[in-house]
């Protein structure tokens, strides 16, 4: 568990930690797919990834899941309650993901990215690849990063 202190935080306890994968279907349901049953959420392969939160004071705010596969790795269902949205948990947690990834091996990180969501991870170094496709009716993009 690593602790931190956020600037202008109110909070008094902000902890990132691995968590159960099962810890991530409420906050992945609620903010990616609320209109979807539970069971939507929930991915085969879970049980093989490595899954991480933001918690404050014990609450799970964030939650991202990363798949590794040889040298390339991949972060799914990557979301943040609302009301905790732009206080800077999913740059903490992204960050966090790549060092993981770069940790266990992979040296390309990549991600199926909602195309509102472009500008932020242009800002970690990620870069379009390929034709954008839906999920849904909500578009989509690959985007993907060299790891040093």
């Amino acid at each position: 568990m690593t602790h931190f202190n956020m600037k202008n935080n109110k909070h008094s306890s902000v902890s990132l930690e691995e968590i159960p994968y099962e810890a991530t279907w409420g906050i992945r349901h609620q903010v990616l797919w609320p209109s979807k049953e539970l069971d939507y959420v929930k991915l085969a392969s879970d049980p093989k990834g490595h899954h991480y939160g933001i918690q404050i004071n014990d609450k799970l705010v964030s939650v991202i899941s990363l798949f590794v596969e040889g040298e390339s790795a991949q972060f799914r269902k990557f979301a943040t309650l609302p009301e905790e949205q732009g206080k800077g948990y999913g740059s903490i947690l992204l960050q966090h993901v790549m060092k993981q990834a770069q940790a266990l091996g992979a040296t390309q990180l990549w991600c199926n990215a909602r195309v509102e969501t472009c500008a932020f991870y242009h800002r970690f170094g990620m870069v379009e690849k390929g034709r954008g496709f839906k999920k849904g009716n909500i578009p989509y993009v690959v985007m993907e990063r060299r790891l040093p």
